[in-house]
C-alpha cells in the first residue's frame, strides 16, 4: 500500500461519511422509517441492497477460497438470479398486501403467535452462527493478507481490523438505519463489482488468458470419477457435490435465504409498492449473475497461477491457504491505486453485509420480541433497543468466531453447511403455507420446531465427532470412525449422509410434520388468511399484482432465466 492508494481509500471514506451525514439529517421518527427506510425505496436501491447485503467479504474470501480448492462446485449457490426472481414474482404479492414490518410478522398473521416467535429466535441465531462470525471473519483474514501486518500493538493484527471496521460499520447503522444501508449500497455496488472485475482482468492476463484457466483447471481431477475443478455437474458418488444432492440441497438454502429470510426480504419490505419491489428483485436477480465471474473465478485464476509458477515482481506466485486466494491477488497483482480501489471494494463488501445484518437483526428483536411484550413502547424507545440489540449481535458472533474455525476448513462451504440444517424446516412453511390453505396454525409451528431440532443436532454431531476425531489425533472423521468402530444409527445418520441430501430429507421430513399435524389440528379461520394464500387473494388484490407489472419485466425475467440457463451449458 502506497500513497496513491491511501488517497483513493480516503476520498471513498469521504463520499461514504457524506451520504451518511445526509442521511442523518433526514431525521427517522418512527421505527418505520429507521427499519424500513419509511417504505419508500426504489427498485434501483432495493436491488443494489440485496446484492450488496448478499456479498459480503466471505464472498471475496470464502467464495474465491471453494474455486481454489474445489473449482466451480459451489457455483450453484451464486447462480440463483432465478430464486431473486421467485421473491418478485411470487412472494412479493403476499408480502405487500400483507403490510408486514418482518418475517416472523408474517408467519404469525399466517399461522400463530408461536410461530413468530419461532421463527424469530431461529433468524437471530443463524445471524450468529453464520453471517455475522463468517463476515468477521472474512473481513479480519483479507486486511491482514492485504495490508500485510502481522501484529499492531502487540495484538493479532486480524482482531484489530475485524473489530474496528465491525464498529466503524454498527456506528453508521445505529446512526441512519435501513436510509443508510439502502443508500451506501448504491456506493458500494460499483466499487466492488468494478474491483471484482480489475482482479479477473489482470488475473487472466498474468496468467495467459481464460483458456489458459480452463486447461490448468480441467487438468485437476477432484475426485475418483473423472470430474475435474471445471465440471460444474459432478458425479452423484462425489462425497462432497454429488449432482442430485447439489440440486436439492442448494435449492432449498436458496429459497430459505432469498425468499424467506429477514436479511434479503427485508429490502423488498422497504420498497414504495408492489412494482418497485418486483423491479428491485429483478435488478438485483442481474447483479446475482456475477459473483461466479467476479469472485469465484479469481480463486480459480489464483490456484492455476501457483500451478503454472507464475513469477510476479521476481518472486513465484503461491498460496498459503485456499482461502488467502483473493487477498493474495490483490497484494501481488495490483498496482498503485487500483490497490486502494479493490481494498474499497473489499470495505464496501464487508459494510454492506455487516450494515445489513445489523439492522435486520434489531428489527428482528425490537418488533419481534420487544414490542411484542411491551406494546406499550414509544417509537423513541423501540429506536434505543434495537441498537442495544446490534451490540449484542456483534459481540456474540464475535464470541462464535473460534468455535466456527474448528468446524469448516473452507469459509464458504461451512457457512452454506450450516444454513443447509437451519434452512429446510423455514422453507416448507413458508412454501405450504403460501401454496396452500391447508396448513394449519399448528402444523407450521411443529415444522419449523422439527427442523430446526434436527438441524441443530446435525450440527452438535458433526462438532462432536471432528472433535472426538481431532482428540485422538486424527484429521479425517471418517477414517477415525472406521478405525474406532463408530458406526452407530446416530453417526451413520447425523454425520454420515452427505450435508446435501441431509438438507433435503430435512425438507421432506417438516413438510409431512406440517402435513401430518395439519390433519389433526383445526385450521386458520377464512379471515386470518385471507390474501396470504394463492387460493385466498381477493379479486381486487389479484388485479392489483397484475397491474404492477408490464411486459418489460417478464422480457428482463426470461433473460436472466436463459443466462442462467446458458451458464450450466457451459460449465456442464
Amino acid at each position: 500500500m502506497n500513497t496513491l492508494d491511501w488517497v483513493v481509500i480516503a476520498a471513498f471514506a469521504a463520499v461514504l461519511i457524506g451520504i451518511i451525514a445526509w442521511v442523518f439529517m433526514q431525521k427517522e421518527e418512527t421505527s418505520g422509517d429507521y427499519f424500513l427506510a419509511g417504505r419508500g425505496a426504489t427498485w434501483l436501491a432495493i436491488g443494489a441492497s440485496i446484492f450488496a447485503s448478499n456479498i459480503g467479504s466471505e464472498h471475496l474470501i470464502g467464495l474465491a477460497g471453494a474455486g481454489a480448492s474445489s473449482g466451480m462446485a459451489m457455483a450453484h449457490w451464486e447462480i440463483q438470479a432465478y430464486m431473486i426472481l421467485v421473491l418478485g414474482w411470487v412472494f412479493v404479492p403476499f408480502y405487500s398486501r400483507s403490510m408486514v414490518t418482518t418475517m416472523p410478522e408474517f408467519l404469525e398473521r399466517r399461522y400463530n403467535k408461536e410461530s413468530r416467535t419461532i421463527l424469530s429466535m431461529i433468524s437471530l441465531i443463524s445471524y450468529v452462527l453464520t453471517k455475522v462470525a463468517v463476515t468477521v471473519y472474512a473481513g479480519g483474514l483479507v486486511f491482514k493478507e492485504v495490508f500485510g501486518i502481522d501484529k499492531m500493538w502487540g495484538i493479532d493484527f486480524f482482531w484489530i481490523s475485524a473489530i474496528g471496521l465491525v464498529l466503524i460499520t454498527a456506528i453508521y447503522t445505529v446512526v441512519g438505519g435501513m436510509k443508510s444501508v439502502l443508500y451506501t449500497s448504491v456506493l458500494q455496488t460499483p466499487i466492488l463489482l468494478i474491483g471484482s472485475l480489475i482482479i479477473v482482468v489482470l488475473g487472466l492476463r498474468a496468467l495467459g488468458g481464460w483458456d489458459e484457466m480452463m486447461r490448468i483447471a480441467s487438468a485437476v481431477e477432484i475426485n475418483d470419477y473423472g470430474d475435474t475443478m471445471t465440471n460444474l455437474i459432478r458425479s452423484n458418488r462425489d462425497e462432497n457435490f454429488p449432482w442430485l444432492g447439489v440440486f436439492i440441497g442448494s435449492a432449498v438454502i436458496g429459497f430459505w435465504y432469498f425468499c424467506t429470510d429477514q436479511f434479503v426480504v427485508q429490502r423488498v419490505l422497504s420498497g414504495k409498492d408492489e412494482t418497485q419491489a418486483r423491479r428491485g428483485t429483478i435488478f438485483g436477480a442481474y447483479l446475482k449473475l456475477t459473483p461466479v465471474f467476479l469472485f469465484m473465478i479469481p480463486g480459480m485464476i489464483a490456484f492455476a497461477m501457483a500451478q503454472k509458477g507464475i513469477v510476479i515482481n521476481g518472486e513465484a506466485f503461491s498460496l498459503s491457504s485456499s482461502d488467502a486466494a483473493f487477498p493474495t491477488l490483490v497484494a501481488k497483482l495490483l498496482p498503485a491505486g487500483v490497490k486502494g480501489l479493490v481494498v474499497c471494494g473489499i470495505l464496501a463488501a464487508l459494510m454492506s453485509s455487516l450494515a445489513s445484518l445489523f439492522n435486520s437483526s434489531a428489527m428482528l428483536f425490537t418488533i419481534d420480541f420487544y414490542k411484542k411484550y411491551r406494546p406499550e413502547a414509544s417509537e423513541k424507545r423501540l429506536l434505543h433497543v434495537g441498537r442495544i440489540a446490534t451490540v449484542v449481535v456483534v459481540v456474540l458472533g464475535i464470541l462464535w468466531i473460534p468455535i466456527m474455525r474448528s468446524v469448516g476448513n473452507v469459509l464458504y462451504e461451512y457457512l452454506q453447511d450450516v444454513q443447509s440444517v437451519l434452512a429446510p424446516g423455514i422453507a416448507a412453511a413458508f412454501l405450504l403455507g403460501v401454496v396452500s390453505t391447508k396448513p394449519t396454525p399448528k402444523g407450521g409451528m411443529w415444522g419449523m420446531i422439527s427442523g430446526f431440532a434436527i438441524g441443530i443436532t446435525r450440527i452438535g454431531a458433526k462438532v462432536l465427532y471432528t472433535s472426538m476425531a481431532k482428540a485422538d489425533g486424527y484429521a479425517d472423521v471418517k477414517l477415525w470412525a472406521a478405525d474406532t468402530g463408530v458406526h452407530n444409527w446416530f453417526y451413520q445418520l447425523f454425520y454420515g449422509v452427505n450435508w446435501l441430501f441431509f438438507s433435503g430429507g430435512m425438507l421432506v421430513f417438516s413438510i409431512l410434520v406440517i402435513v401430518i399435524v395439519s390433519r389433526f389440528t383445526k385450521s386458520a379461520s377464512s379471515s386470518q388468511i385471507e390474501g396470504l394464500t394463492f387460493s385466498s387473494a381477493t379479486t381486487q388484490q389479484k388485479a392489483a399484482t397484475f397491474a404492477s407489472w408490464n411486459k418489460w419485466d417478464v422480457f428482463h425475467s426470461v433473460i436472466i432465466l436463459g443466462l442462467t440457463v446458458a451458464f450450466y451449458i457451459y460449465f456442464w
